[in-house]
């Protein structure tokens, strides 16, 4: 009895993993909406979705159709090689067998406040950015 219940458990727990690419590309599709400063509601409603469904596209919980990252690609104005830059085959087997926080922790795409932060960074005139970067590069290196 409890073999059959186990064989059930793993089969419907392994459709329910996330897929290393999946989650990339999710992620990469949340930075660039951030970047661009739109919400979820706004991107779903461009390429006819609702917000939930780019929520579970963004956490890679569910996978982006071709077509629908086509879409996305738009809206966003990116070309769809956007979505998998920084994605290495030998990054995907190693990713597969981290932890979800062990992920999350040097992820900067996931920290809100680093893309909040990104996102002003470039909304600044280039010349006073430049000198800003200057500031910031000095004050990191005496911290």
């Amino acid at each position: 009895m409890l073999q059959p219940l186990f064989v059930i458990v793993k089969f419907y727990l392994g459709f329910r993993m996330k897929h290393p690419v999946d989650v990339h590309v999710g992620k990469r599709v949340r930075h660039r909406r951030w970047m661009v400063g739109k919400t979820q509601q706004q991107l779903g409603e461009a390429v006819g979705i609702k917000f939930q469904q780019i929520q579970k596209y963004e956490t890679g919980m569910n996978r982006v159709s071709a077509s629908r990252l086509w879409d996305i690609a738009g809206v966003l104005e990116v070309p769809v090689s956007f979505f998998f830059e920084g994605l290495e085959a030998g990054d995907i087997e190693a990713k597969a067998v981290e932890t979800p926080a062990s992920d999350m922790r040097g992820d900067l795409l996931a920290d809100k406040e680093a893309l909040e932060l990104v996102r002003s960074y470039y909304s600044i005139p280039e010349a006073q950015r430049r000198r800003l970067f200057d500031l910031a590069r000095v004050l990191s290196e005496v911290a």
